[in-house]
């Protein structure tokens, strides 16, 4: 009587069983020590930081950092289109990380100097005249504003780049209220020292010639040539390895003509000593540089400088193109987070952090259980009121629902989400509305059957005309849901995620599987005169 009746209820008996065994098979077995494949348990709901434990961070991003490399980079280049142009100054000095001050522009050359200066720094900094030849160079206001913008951003995006490198489940990272703070949390974390030293370290790397040294002691080395030349740095080192290292110090330029931001990809190995070290390779315009670099200067010392701080300087002995390696003292697991660090790419300024707590798993526990006896007490609520309510036609709305938790379980894990507290929240309100939508189908048949309209026509006419209701109703939801979902963080994001999947899980539980189990039902009778509603 019904039409494709058998392949409605193989439909909705077979998504109940998928989702059953991807959602909450996976779940029971860890609980239990059921057998379970090791594809399904790779699918298992995943718990967020507040029901698995794990770690709350709040970092602040120092951009004044990001501001005064930027700064620098301005000066150094003016320093050689001025060297270009044959026109000699005094020192150049950087006084905050938005200014710089030329000293010593010779009369005869401001005009050339002003031009040159112009063709350097007018876009970025406004060009302030001083007493004794001297000009004053400040980073405009909205050109400071966007700096530091772009430095929280890159940062939140190596920060992501890191924390999912190592292996953690679904992290959250976002941008606080206050500007220049990012909020981090890793559910299942238990090394907090070693996810806090990869994620802050800068991992700034920059291949630079060495100049002068090594020296033991840096005062040696500033009596270089009579004396350092503005355009060059002393950088510290070390020499040998283990309990034989030693500080030494090395003068290389300060702008590096090959950068970390050349690379391409970073990897531990060894090296001919069989010790753990970086073997790197460079994108194509980074291994035109560095080819360039190395050739030209075969029989020196190039310096590898990480994080300001030289790592090894070694010889030059032939032409160097997209693959290095970086040597210097290497564990394996340094070696290991050095390539972590160098692969994301380095941080734009240093962190501090500003907020640090741990949730235990024991408090994850608890919540989990609370969440557990919530949704099972809601559940269990709803059944005797639809029992109550509408006589055995709430059977067919508790089956629905049964139906409807456990294919929202199976999408959740499915596609990798995690379940957290708000989520749980999130949870309790499906069923709501889940309950909601029979209501709307039961009080429409039973308009119908006052009508005196016949059982099987109540039914039809019941989920026919409720359908628009029912879809009007959901995508108003949903729509509220997807905001959540942009505009939110964190626990927001959990609640309107889960919400999301179970407005698409309920149409179908609501309207197909609950008329499937009617159809069901009515097909085992000849005559149908009344219905238990």
């Amino acid at each position: 009587m019904y039409k494709n009746l058998r392949w409605k209820v193989l439909t909705s008996v077979t998504v109940f069983l998928i989702f059953f065994s991807v959602g909450v098979y996976p779940v029971l077995a860890g609980a239990y020590h059921w057998p379970c494949p090791a594809f399904l348990r790779a699918k298992q709901l995943k718990l967020g930081l507040d029901l698995k434990g794990g770690v709350h961070l709040v970092i602040k991003v120092n951009t004044d950092d990001a501001l005064k490399l930027t700064t620098t980079a301005i000066g150094e280049q003016l320093r050689q289109s001025l060297t270009t142009a044959g026109i000699n100054v005094g020192a150049i000095n950087y006084p905050t990380p938005t200014s710089f001050r030329v000293e010593g522009v010779p009369s005869d050359k401001d005009a050339a100097f002003r031009q040159a200066a112009d063709e350097v720094a007018a876009v970025n900094y406004d060009r302030n005249p001083q007493a004794g030849g001297a000009y004053e160079f400040k980073m405009k206001p909205i050109i400071e504003r966007d700096l530091r913008a772009q430095a929280v951003e890159q940062a939140m995006q190596t920060i992501d780049r890191r924390v999912n490198e190592l292996g953690v489940t679904e992290p959250t990272i976002a941008r606080t209220p206050q500007d220049e703070e990012i909020l981090v949390q890793m559910p299942g974390v238990s090394d907090v020292a070693r996810a806090k030293e990869i994620m802050g370290k800068t991992a700034f790397l920059e291949f630079k010639l060495v100049e002068a040294g090594p020296a033991p002691k840096e005062e040696l080395l500033k009596q270089y040539n009579g004396s350092l030349p503005g355009d060059m740095d002393i950088i510290p080192g070390t020499a040998g390895a283990g309990a034989d290292a030693a500080s030494t110090f090395y003068v290389v330029k300060k702008i590096a003509p090959v950068t970390g931001q050349d690379l391409r990809v970073a990897k531990p190995g060894l090296d001919e000593n069989n010790q753990p070290a970086v073997h790197f390779e460079l994108k194509s315009a980074g291994a035109q540089k560095f080819g360039k670099l190395s050739g030209e200067n075969l029989g020196r010392y190039l310096a590898i400088i990480l994080d300001n701080k030289v790592v090894s300087a070694p010889k030059l002995e032939g032409r160097i193109t997209d693959q290095g390696r970086i040597s210097g003292g290497f564990t394996a697991e340094s070696a290991n987070d050095l390539s972590l660090t160098l692969r994301s790419g380095a941080l734009p300024a240093s962190l501090t952090y500003l907020q640090e707590e741990l949730v235990g798993p024991s408090l994850g526990a608890d919540s989990i259980r609370a969440g557990v006896i919530s949704s099972l007490v809601g559940l269990l609520l709803i059944m005797v009121f639809m029992l109550f309510y509408y006589k055995l036609s709430g059977i067919n709305a508790i089956v629905a629902l049964v139906f409807n938790l456990v294919i929202l379980l199976g999408l959740m894990a499915y596609f990798g989400a995690v379940m957290t507290l708000p989520g749980i929240a999130g949870f309790v309100l499906t069923m709501g509305v889940g309950v909601d939508s029979n209501v709307l189908i039961f009080e429409r048949i039973k308009e119908e059957l006052a009508a005196q309209r016949g059982v099987r026509a109540a039914i039809k006419a019941g989920f026919d005309r409720v359908f628009l209701t029912l879809l009007d109703t959901h995508v108003a939801s949903l729509i509220s849901a997807l905001f959540l979902f942009q505009f939110g963080t964190g626990a927001i994001r959990g609640f309107a995620l889960t919400l999301s999947i179970g407005l698409f899980v309920n149409l179908f539980t609501s309207i197909f599987v609950s008329r499937t189990l009617y159809e069901l039902e009515l097909s085992q009778r000849q005559n149908v005169a009344t219905l238990s509603i």
